[in-house]
């Protein structure tokens, strides 16, 4: 109130001749209006915020589109939704939630990270607290791994004391220069403060093509032994997965001190796709492009895609990466059968 009192007195300067009951009548609107304007939920709904401490994610929400939007990932469905609610409902987790996803390219990782960043903060990737970096863009030269780990570093830094819970997506970590992730590791540790800013309520995401054979390979051993798909556990892949990418060259965390620090807390399998995910794909993309589903038209895109082993044609080797383009082929005659229908 302090503050508006002066202001007041220059913006009217006749208030001088008003009663003192009225320049108290004056002074309180001024007061509440302020007050009103700066309170963070009006404030909020115009201009992104951070998320309060106190806010929990919407499990139901979370739920709905990892099953509308995420096809055949069974295993990362179920331990992606536990371990993201389980960390959102903690109020005072000891460290911040690390996920590294791995799987061949078109099995949805990257849906994945985009569903995650999506529940935390509305805008997804266009919001201000969702950072996403890419290799081959942000990190290409391998004479620069110091400068690289500096910025990285003070980027993480002056973001998470911005917003606590901001999130972290680094892609293609598969081709990301061994030594510089390693810059992140005192912010993924068990430490309550770094430099007097805390990580604890952050996300940081790894997506990598890297551990994909196997995971491929794993998927053929039990459909070869006459197994389910669905009876593939996370215990049957993440000790591989762990293993693999730590002594892995071109996996980004080659002999990481990431990984020797058990800092991740799940390395999330993506399996091959099958043609009946395949065909879920093409359905989804007809149904978000405001097509009718043709089911003719979605077995011909199946259809089109390659499969491995060869003879035998069970899994897609780019998972569901081209059914956009493949569709693009099919636009004119689903157009019109669409006009057609309506």
């Amino acid at each position: 109130m302090a503050r508006s009192v002066p202001l007041l007195w220059v913006l009217l300067p006749g208030l001088a001749a008003l009663e003192p009951l009225s320049v108290g009548l004056a002074i309180g609107v001024a007061s509440a209006l302020t007050g009103y304007l700066s309170h963070p939920r009006f404030y909020c709904s115009y201009v992104e915020c951070c998320p309060r401490a106190e806010q929990r994610l919407n499990a139901t929400a979370l739920k709905a589109q990892l099953d509308n939007r995420l096809f055949g990932q069974h295993l990362a469905k179920d331990v992606v939704l536990k371990a993201v609610l389980g960390f959102s409902n903690n109020p005072s987790p000891k460290k911040p939630l690390m996920l590294s996803l791995h799987g061949w390219a078109g099995t949805g990782k990257n849906y994945l990270s985009q569903i995650l960043a999506e529940q935390v903060h509305p805008a997804g990737l266009r919001s201000k607290f969702v950072h996403l970096f890419l290799a081959t863009l942000h990190f290409p030269h391998h004479d620069q791994v110091k400068l690289y780990k500096e910025q990285l570093q003070n980027w993480i830094r002056g973001n998470v004391s911005a917003c606590p819970s901001s999130v972290f997506i680094f892609d293609e970590m598969d081709k990301m220069h061994p030594g510089v992730i390693d810059a992140i590791k005192p912010f993924l540790d068990y430490y309550e403060e770094v430099d007097g800013v805390s990580y604890r309520k952050a996300i940081f995401i790894f997506l990598s093509n890297a551990g994909g054979d196997l995971i491929n390979k794993a998927a053929l051993d039990f459909w070869a032994s006459g197994k389910r798909r669905e009876d593939i556990q996370l215990k049957d892949l993440e000790p591989l997965l762990s293993v693999g990418v730590f002594n892995n060259k071109n996996s980004g965390l080659w002999h990481s001190s990431i990984i020797d620090r058990n800092l991740i807390d799940y390395f999330v399998p993506f399996l091959p796709l099958e043609q009946r995910h395949v065909k879920m794909c093409v359905r989804a993309e007809m149904a978000a492009r405001g097509y009718a589903v043709d089911e003719k038209i979605v077995q011909e895109v199946a259809d089109e895609m390659t499969y491995f082993p060869k003879e035998q044609r069970i899994y897609s080797d780019k998972g569901c990466k081209t059914v956009q383009a493949k569709l693009d082929i099919h636009e004119d005659f689903v157009m019109r059968d669409t006009n057609t229908r309506a």
